[in-house]
């Protein structure tokens, strides 16, 4: 039922266990302890006091060390082997079997995972003193050809932990209050009490190590920090177990609490429950929320239908939720409303749910933190829904909101066309447009290449309309323009920004054009692969750390707008062909008069205004910029195609 998917704590787990079954099997044929083991259990001490006594303190230090291995340990047992290290003078190695004389140590309590990761050394020496370790080796001892499975079975359940999921409070634990500590024997105030209840709901539910993103990572470490930010998802999904603490929902809470909690409105807590298999919710006293003894709570109708209301989302996509780039509006707008202690931390919250890696710069600011992930999710996927959004730009790029709160309103739905519907508009465009224009165009568009950033500018491929006026409407409450732009009906854009007003009669220097983000959606070309999943928790640990390069701009040896087409653009398209080469009632006319109608449809436009390098800067607006071409049969209209570089 828990999950054992930890490949690589399995993977150091499997080499310690070979390493150890080749130790052991020289154990059993080396010909001094194979007599040792024929002898039984009682033989080692014997031979370890005959050795005490005959001064050999090297030989009886081995012989004692293997009878309590072999569980077999006694007082006298760890006396007498305090006695021979003492007289090897290995002090503290005797103090210590004193101490055990005296069951000062414990072994039985939840270990705390210690830094980014908890280290293989730490864990493996933890379990060498286990009882399964002395299991394995009383097996291995007596039986040379055990099989490696009887090896794993018993070594990586031993591995599996627990996360912590929770709010934080003021003084929590950090990694210097329980380094080197015992958990249980710190004061039982504040966060430290809470450290100490998860670790005891962890040890009660079977599992020896647990895991606290307050006092496990080393956040005065910068390589192990940025590791902690980039790893955090998956280790939350490969957890045996995420315990959710709500210190904000007391006992005997009625359903709706969780949905209250703070908990549910923070920047973390979100991957932290979407990343992990199996979650269960305690309330502040540490009882289950609901009294829910679910195994899963991701498998409780009552809790999951709370869930879904509070999130606003559907709990099919919580539960199945898988990281990487599909989906992305949808994800920043599940993301939009959630709230962090740090600035940056809304954009890092976010590495995960997009599964990618990125430098980790506390200091930056939220903008470029923000940026820096939007450029990554937009370069890596070309997916320009990312673009969708309203408010204030960023001063990392005015193509990018400077807050995530403007992905808050779902994208603007515009009407689509049903097949019925285009077809029948198609026959009406047969006779009307130059079909060999039509196919020059859809040419010119499937040439064109994916978005991308570099050094924070967006080369953006667009179709342009250049706007002929700006004038302020009198009498509105708002920054509110009349804009006109060649090709499109007039439309209203409201804005915070001043725009220049401006005709034909009295123009400016200044160019302001309206643009039509290309999206090859529009081309409805088939699918040829699946689409990669770039953040897939399947995929191994070193395809997870690699960062693929930016989509390149254009295709090769072509620089951006090369292919743009105007009126005056040559006889011959693209491919050299003469008009009229292709058959009328052809596959490919279809396809660039089906173009031509999607074309015609309202869409989401940009207004941007170019500055003293040539570049451009888009002017934010507070509602959707809707546009549309006035007349859909011409297509010179639509033909101005290229990449913008965008600030």
């Amino acid at each position: 039922m828990m999950d054992m998917s930890d490949e690589t704590t399995k993977a150091s787990c499997l080499d310690w266990s070979t390493a150890f079954k080749q130790k052991c099997s020289v154990l059993y044929t080396a010909n001094g302890n194979a007599a040792i083991v024929a002898s039984g259990d009682a033989a080692h001490a014997t031979s370890g006091d005959t050795a005490l006594a005959a001064s050999n303190y090297d030989r009886a230090i081995e012989l004692y060390s293997l009878a309590i291995d072999l569980d077999s340990a006694t007082d006298t047992i760890y006396a007498n082997r305090s006695t021979a290290k003492s007289k090897k003078e290995l002090w503290e190695d005797a103090l210590l079997d004193a101490q055990k004389i005296q069951g000062k140590l414990r072994t039985t309590r939840v270990k705390m995972r210690l830094d980014s990761f908890y280290r293989a050394a730490l864990a493996i020496s933890a379990f060498e003193t286990s009882t399964e370790y002395k299991e394995l080796l009383s097996s291995i001892t007596e039986r040379a050809d055990l099989q490696m499975k009887r090896i794993e079975d018993l070594v990586v359940p031993y591995f599996r932990y627990v996360m912590l999921s929770h709010r934080w409070g003021g003084k929590e634990p950090l990694l210097p209050d329980i380094q080197d500590e015992d958990v249980y024997e710190l004061d039982p105030v504040d966060g430290v009490a809470k450290l100490q209840s998860f670790c005891n709901v962890a040890g009660n539910a079977g599992y020896r190590w647990a895991w606290s993103g307050t006092c496990c990572i080393d956040r005065n470490n910068n390589v192990e920090l940025q590791e902690s930010v980039n790893s955090i998802f998956v280790w939350y999904r490969r957890s045996a177990l995420t315990i959710i603490y709500l210190s904000d929902v007391p006992p005997s809470s009625k359903s709706g609490a969780l949905a209250e909690s703070e908990w549910n409105g923070r920047g973390w807590t979100f991957q932290e429950f979407v990343a992990p298999k199996i979650v269960l919710f305690y309330q502040n006293n540490w009882t289950l929320y609901l009294d829910d003894h679910t195994p899963n709570h991701k498998e409780s109708a009552v809790i999951m239908e709370e869930l879904e209301g509070a999130m606003g989302i559907d709990r099919q996509a919580l539960i199945a939720f898988r990281p990487g780039m599909s989906g992305v509006r949808k994800k920043l707008q599940w993301a939009s409303m959630r709230v962090t202690m740090l600035q940056e931390d809304i954009a890092y919250s976010l590495f995960g749910i997009f599964g990618i890696q990125l430098p980790v710069i506390y200091g930056e600011k939220k903008q470029n933190a923000l940026g820096r992930l939007l450029q990554e999710i937009v370069a890596r996927s070309g997916d320009i829904t990312a673009l969708d959004w309203v408010g204030q730009s960023s001063g990392f790029n005015s193509c990018l909101p400077a807050d995530i709160t403007s992905y808050a309103a779902p994208p603007h739905t515009l009407p689509s066309l049903s097949e019925v519907e285009i077809q029948t508009m198609v026959s009406s465009l047969r006779n009307i447009v130059a079909v060999e224009l039509a196919s020059k165009l859809y040419t010119l568009l499937d040439n064109m290449s994916a978005p991308r950033f570099a050094n924070c500018r967006l080369h953006l491929p667009c179709i342009v309309f250049r706007v002929t006026e700006v004038r302020r409407r009198d009498g509105s409450a708002q920054e509110t323009y009349e804009v006109k732009a060649h090709g499109l009906h007039e439309l209203l854009i409201t804005s915070e920004d001043k725009l220049v007003q401006f005709s034909l009669a009295k123009p400016i220097l200044q160019t302001f054009l309206l643009v039509r983000p290309w999206n090859r959606y529009l081309l409805k070309l088939p699918d040829f692969a699946e689409p990669l999943d770039f953040g897939d928790d399947t995929q191994s640990e070193d395809d997870y750390w690699s960062v693929p390069e930016s989509p390149s701009c254009d295709l090769p040896g072509r620089l951006p707008g090369e292919y743009r087409v105007d009126s005056e653009s040559p006889s011959q398209d693209l491919l050299g062909r003469l008009p009229g080469e292709y058959g009328v009632d052809s596959e490919s006319h279809l396809r660039a008069l089906q173009l031509i109608v999607r074309l015609g449809q309202p869409f989401s436009a940009f207004l941007l205004a170019q500055q003293r390098g040539g570049e451009y800067k888009r002017i934010a607006s507070d509602h959707n910029i809707i546009a549309q071409v006035q007349d859909v049969t011409s297509v010179h209209d639509m033909m101005d195609a290229r990449t913008l570089e965008i600030l």
